[in-house]
């Protein structure tokens, strides 16, 4: 039997589905939530237990340490799929020839090269490479009608990213970063497969960041809706099948610019100027569990399957699936609540800290909304308990 190593920050959903595929099975990850299968060969490096804090995601997670104590399988596994914060350019030349999907990432999550080879074709964002402070502060000199976002050069899941005002103080630390030019509008993603010659889309949706909850410019992931549709979009269009259309042929270009394999996002702002490009996810996105109760089918076997040239048929989609991270509003004690619609959950009597993230809530239904309101009820009853449960700050 073939041996199959999964490594990133969560592999929970991942890992459910390749329960359901011929493969013996390797794990390492950050997170270990309670609803996480347990394998023989599985490593977790947040050992969560009652009373001790999970701590701060940002300032504890090291891909270099995921890697380090995964060193093991590496060696042992014939096939390595990177899940979000573990990239291929950062394992050893011999073993990225494991990796099921994109391995050249180099022009993709370098922001700024990212920009240097699209900028001339596609609609995207201004984008400055920035070295030091003096430097940040010529560029927003020189472009007093723009306003910019800092972000770091290389990273995911809108983590460290700031908009940039008048009254801005900019801190600079040992990362690298980049300028870039603040594009409002609506948050889009697309979803595809690829093999070495064609590119097919799963699906389209609606991306969602804390900025479409708060009035805070903060611009985290927070889930997906989809699929894409008049209602799903959030917002009023007339043109929903020039839009999706648009996306479509975009992501095609993208897919075979920067030659795609397996699953890949990319993410969009769409607004009266256009449909910019914001960057491609090389990898299994968030919209992984939404796709699989959309379509009922299997990602991590599609994903496996365009990797090894077969791209399966895309059925059309059963249900709307709605996914929102929930990040804790205080400092909190878990205790279990009864909902079936919640997952990533933590170990019962771990601690949370606030704003870190607490647990997802998924589900589906035919009605959107029907949908919406259930998440939005679920959501609301999880942050009550999150309160009720509330600790004082050590």
């Amino acid at each position: 039997m073939e041996k199959l190593l999964l490594i990133g920050i969560d592999t929970r959903s991942m890992l459910n589905s390749a329960l359901k595929l011929n493969y013996e099975l390797y794990s390492t990850s950050y997170f270990s939530t309670s609803d996480t299968p347990t394998i023989k060969n599985q490593k977790i490096i947040l050992n969560e237990k009652t009373n001790e804090s999970c701590g701060v995601f940002e300032k504890n997670f090291s891909s270099e340490y995921i890697l380090e104590i995964s060193e093991p399988y590496i060696d042992e596994v014939d096939y390595i799929i990177p899940i979000s914060g573990v990239s291929p350019s950062d394992f050893r030349k011999k073993d990225q020839k494991k990796i099921l999907g994109t391995r050249d990432v180099n022009d993709i999550e370098n922001k700024y090269r990212f920009y240097e080879k699209i900028k001339k074709e596609f609609l995207t964002p201004k984008t400055f490479n920035i070295n030091d402070i003096d430097e940040a502060i010529e560029i927003n000199e020189n472009y007093p009608n723009t306003q910019f976002i800092l972000k770091p050069l290389q990273g995911s899941g809108g983590y460290n990213v700031n908009l940039l005002n008048n009254d801005t103080e900019i801190q600079l630390n040992d990362d690298e970063y980049i300028m870039q030019e603040y594009i409002k509008g609506i948050n889009l993603s697309s979803s595809l497969l690829a093999n070495k010659n064609k590119i097919k889309t799963i699906t389209k949706s609606r991306l969602l960041t804390m900025n479409d909850y708060t009035n805070k410019n903060t611009f985290i992931y927070v889930g997906n809706i989809l699929p894409l549709t008049k209602k799903t979009i959030m917002h009023k269009t007339n043109n929903i099948t020039q839009i999706t259309k648009e996306m479509d042929e975009t992501t095609e270009k993208l897919g075979k610019k920067f030659k795609l394999q397996g699953s890949n996002g990319i993410d969009y702002i769409l607004n009266e100027n256009g449909l910019y490009i914001i960057e491609i996810n090389p990898r299994l996105q968030g919209t992984y569990e939404c796709i699989e109760k959309t379509y009922n089918i299997n990602m991590l076997e599609a994903h496996i399957k365009a990797c090894q040239g077969e791209l399966i048929n895309i059925p059309k989609a059963k249900y709307y699936t709605y996914k929102k991270i929930i990040y804790s509003p205080t400092r909190m004690k878990y205790h279990p609540i009864k909902l079936n619609n919640i997952y990533d959950l933590p170990h019962t009597g771990s601690i949370t800290e606030k704003n870190e993230p607490l647990l997802t809530i998924i589900d589906k239904d035919k009605n959107f909304e029907k949908l919406y309101e259930k998440v939005e009820l679920t959501s609301k009853i999880v942050n009550k308990e999150a309160i009720t449960h509330q600790l004082r700050k050590e």
